[in-house]
């Protein structure tokens, strides 16, 4: 059971994982500290901290600071991921799918029906008409 567990936690998605995560918290941490330099510019009534921001409504006091740091941290983590990670990755997917449209196709069309065959194929599903066997299959 050890084995079957070291396999597991040694696989490449599982580190990638936990890299992952630990490097989200430490950015976290920075993002929150920019988020406090941020709120700190933001006037606030009596000069209390932005983090104690409130307004009474029906009698109850009701505190919006924490929501609007988190709100803010929230799109701050979402724009670096996206410009960071996001976009690279499609650009990269983007790179890749355009090198694969250059491989060779891997099916022909009948020339009696136009369907799209399998290259391979010796008789058209569709019609059921008998084909060349082309040159460059593979025997």
């Amino acid at each position: 059971m050890f084995r079957e567990f070291r396999k597991f936690i040694l696989r490449g998605n599982v580190v990638d994982l936990a890299v992952g995560v630990i490097i989200g918290a430490a950015f976290n941490g920075v993002v929150q500290s920019l988020v406090s330099m941020i709120t700190a510019l933001l006037p606030t009534k009596g000069g209390t901290k932005f983090a104690n921001a409130h307004f009474f409504i029906f009698g109850k006091d009701v505190v919006y600071g924490p929501f609007v740091n988190a709100l803010i941290s929230f799109l701050l983590i979402a724009l670096v991921v996206f410009f960071l990670v996001v976009q690279p990755i499609n650009k990269l997917t983007e790179l890749a799918m355009r090198n694969k449209d250059t491989e060779e196709p891997t099916t022909k069309k009948c020339e009696f029906c136009l369907s799209e065959i399998p290259k391979a194929a010796t008789r058209c599903k569709f019609c059921t008409s008998k084909l060349e066997v082309s040159k460059s299959k593979a025997t």
